[in-house]
């Protein structure tokens, strides 16, 4: 592994606890730096279930060129992150240089919107199956789904397989 990973985990109002807080600490344990990414610096954003987390930066003030991967956990914060060109940009610019994305649950709406998707295999919460194949890629029901550098998962109850998998990708400087 190469050292001094960095990846950045998107935060927005009512993210899924555990696909935020699961995937950062396991990426914290291998030694990878997390930075929590959301529309302000600072700002404190309530999970769906009542766990909050802190943003560390502004998606105004990074780039994708500083970082090795990006997270985007589920929940009803997608559907926020989805309208901010500024995320979007980071995850397109990412994908475009081949950096690790990974994405759970409904998390696929930010790729969606992100146009990532076209001609890719993933998979996702069934609620947005639809969303994914509109954009022009293969949805498919597994626990996780790697193509490319492209790391997707369904739901909380995958997040070991998935998290795994998206260390492995990250580890492998596909790039």
């Amino acid at each position: 592994m190469k050292e001094n990973k960095k990846v950045l985990c998107f935060v927005a109002e009512l993210f899924e606890d555990l696909e935020l807080w699961y995937p950062v600490l396991r990426l914290r344990e291998e030694g990878i730096e997390v930075k929590l990414v959301g529309r302000e610096a600072g700002k404190v954003y309530k999970g769906k279930h009542g766990v909050s987390a802190t943003s560390d930066l502004s998606f105004s003030e990074v780039n994708a060129q500083d970082y090795d991967g990006i997270i985007i956990p589920g929940g009803y914060a997608p559907d926020k992150l989805r309208v901010i060109q500024e995320a979007l940009d980071l995850v397109k610019t990412a994908d475009d240089m081949k950096k690790p994305i990974g994405q759970i649950c409904h998390a696929g709406q930010v790729t969606v919107s992100a146009k990532i998707l076209a001609g890719r295999k993933v998979t996702s919460v069934k609620a947005i199956k639809d969303d994914m194949v509109n954009s022009g890629a293969e949805w498919t029901d597994e626990e996780v789904v790697i193509d490319r550098n492209l790391v997707s998962s369904r739901t909380p109850s995958d997040l070991p397989a998935y998290v795994k998998k998206f260390i492995e990708v990250l580890n492998m400087d596909i790039m």
